[in-house]
């Protein structure tokens, strides 16, 4: 993915999505060990039954996680992401790919800024994280 050009940013543009690949449990496992989150819903199918989940549920934050990803590779080395604001909206499973897409809503040529209203779905129009994120450009 190419980083956005200043120049090129225009409001209404949907940008390239960053898709990743199907959540596997090990990532979940993973996530666990780097958040400190070691809640066993996000782990352990019998845990997650036990507590009326159809079986595990990634992070939220891991879908928040995406989402950064996706907009710091947007400004690239042109600036940086100043804010990420999200909510959650639904789980994210095992197997789940997730798609992350971003749309520009607002330029300020004053402060060079770009906002995005920011998602993550599982399919589409099955969004599960959506929010804003701001762009600062050097």
């Amino acid at each position: 993915m190419h980083s956005l050009d200043w120049t090129q940013v225009e409001v209404g543009q949907e940008l390239a999505p960053l898709v990743k690949p199907a959540v596997e449990k090990v990532q979940l496992v993973k996530y666990a060990g780097a958040s400190g989150d070691f809640n066993l819903i996000h782990t352990d199918d019998e845990t997650a039954r036990n507590v009326g989940l159809p079986g595990v549920i990634a992070h939220g934050m891991l879908s928040m996680g995406f989402l950064g990803q996706l907009a710091g590779q947007l400004v690239g080395t042109k600036g940086f992401v100043s804010r990420l604001n999200v909510r959650f909206a639904g789980m994210v499973r095992p197997g789940d790919v997730l798609t992350c897409r971003a749309t520009v809503t607002a330029k300020d040529e004053v402060k060079r800024t770009v906002e995005l209203a920011i998602a993550a779905e599982t399919e589409p129009g099955k969004v599960v994280t959506h929010g804003e994120a701001t762009l600062t450009y050097y």
